[in-house]
């Protein structure tokens, strides 16, 4: 993953913006990075909200302390953001997107995004969300990002 970093770091000198899409979960890479001034851009992937992230990753005994920290960390307005979710009929609910927008609440944009089955399901039950229902998450999760967006459709 570092030869990434280091093949995003040529291109910031050769004046290209650089946009570093990560789980969360390194903060302390992440400030770094941004202190120096070397990302332009962070995309952070919301797995679900914190008190389903083990059952959604699969880890049990996840510690969700670096997430909360990233999460801080952009909100305190350092460096251009974005949040997304991908949603998954059988791991999302509408509780679970309110819960997501209180803990993001004022980011500048939140992506919703449907899951595509591409053949490699990690669970049975698990598909995309009939698109009235994704429309109803991004209503819910306006009222904490108002830039809330429904992407790829």
């Amino acid at each position: 993953a570092m030869q990434r970093v280091d093949a995003w770091l040529d291109g910031k000198s050769l004046g290209y913006s650089v946009k570093l899409d990560t789980n969360g979960f390194y903060p302390d890479k992440l400030i770094s990075l941004v202190e120096k001034g070397l990302i332009d851009y962070v995309a952070v992937d919301i797995k679900n909200s914190y008190s389903k992230y083990a059952k959604t990753t699969g880890i049990e005994n996840l510690d969700l302390a670096p997430l909360k920290r990233t999460v801080e960390f952009l909100l305190s307005g350092k460096v251009d953001f974005e949040f997304r979710t991908t949603i998954v009929e059988g791991l999302h609910t509408e509780a679970d997107i309110l819960d997501i927008g209180k803990t993001i609440k004022g980011a500048p944009r939140y992506f919703l995004q449907n899951f595509v089955d591409s053949g490699d399901l990690i669970g049975e039950g698990l598909g995309a969300v009939p698109l009235e229902n994704m429309k109803n998450m991004q209503k819910i999760a306006a009222q904490f990002v108002p830039n809330a967006e429904i992407r790829g459709i």
